[in-house]
């Protein structure tokens, strides 16, 4: 028994220091799925409000619907009818991180107003430093809070989708591609 008890802290102690794991969001898409690794402990109301927008299936069956191919690729906010669905009140902007909108990164869509992310967000299909805090010209720049780590081909697929004018919405993509189920991974 005297060994066991010193074996079991000295486990305890280094499951301690162990990095937590990741919490990991899977969008299932029309064009494939898309498996983004969250960067909880930097940006952790956005991390929590995206988290929320996941459990109670607001992103299921909405569409990507700005798709601009040397840029990003937008979803989170519309069906494919183009109609907007409602929102929780918008969030803090969280865009002193030190994290970059480097390709493969996700962050969050708002208006000029720099605390007006709500559930849209855009996956950088390129590296685009300018939308980062410190490059901004209005100096807030945009909240990554997460990256994809699987699925950056259906990404570069459906950043490649023809797109069209449809109201006052420009590059939206002329066949819809759908989030079909946002899940949390376990």
């Amino acid at each position: 028994m005297k060994r066991i008890v010193p074996l079991l802290a000295a486990a305890a102690l280094a499951a301690s220091s162990l990095p937590a794991l990741a919490q990991k969001v899977r969008l299932a898409t029309s064009a494939g799925d898309i498996v983004l690794e969250l960067e909880a402990e930097k940006t952790p109301k956005t991390t929590a409000n995206f988290l929320q927008y996941v459990r109670d299936g607001h992103y299921d069956g909405t569409i990507f619907h700005r798709v601009i191919p040397n840029f990003m690729i937008q979803g989170g906010g519309f069906k494919p009818d183009m109609s907007q669905k409602p929102t929780r009140p918008p969030i803090a902007l969280e865009s002193r991180t030190g994290l970059s909108n480097v390709r493969g990164t996700v962050a969050m869509a708002r208006t000029n107003d720099p605390n007006s992310a709500t559930a849209q967000f855009f996956i950088n299909v390129q590296d685009n430093a300018f939308l980062d805090q410190a490059n901004a010209r209005d100096g807030n720049g945009y909240a990554v809070f997460a990256r994809v780590v699987q699925g950056m081909e259906v990404v570069d697929k459906i950043r490649a989708v023809p797109t069209q004018t449809q109201g006052m919405h420009q590059n939206v993509p002329a066949t819809p591609v759908t989030i079909t189920k946002a899940t949390v991974e376990k």
